[in-house]
């Protein structure tokens, strides 16, 4: 089993080659291919390498499949004793990313 842990958008995600993941936006086309760096740590047959505080020589490449919205969230303010409220909805950008590949 391969897999990595990335740093992607200040978030840590646990990804594994052949699957896809939902991130906060990236800019650019589907079809386009990405490559992540901040590879913190990688796992390989029987090797593990934990980077200090990332791997160097490790390269993570992604193909944008699409880009998508998130699921709705409701904000709601009010005042006390004021007679004032306020609902608005919120949908994140996502980008969905299909891992390809994982080079060491």
């Amino acid at each position: 089993m391969i897999y990595a842990i990335i740093e992607a958008d200040g978030k840590q995600i646990w990804i594994e080659p052949g699957k896809y993941y939902d991130i906060n936006y990236i800019p650019g086309e589907p079809g386009d291919y990405i490559q992540f760096n901040k590879v913190l740590i990688l796992k390989q047959e029987n090797s593990i390498k934990v980077g200090k505080p990332c791997i160097q020589s490790a390269v993570i490449k992604a193909k944008i499949l699409k880009h998508i919205k998130g699921k709705k969230i409701t904000v709601f303010k009010s005042k006390s004793k004021k007679n004032c409220r306020k609902k608005q909805g919120h949908r994140q950008k996502l980008t969905r990313l299909l891992i390809e590949q994982v080079f060491k």
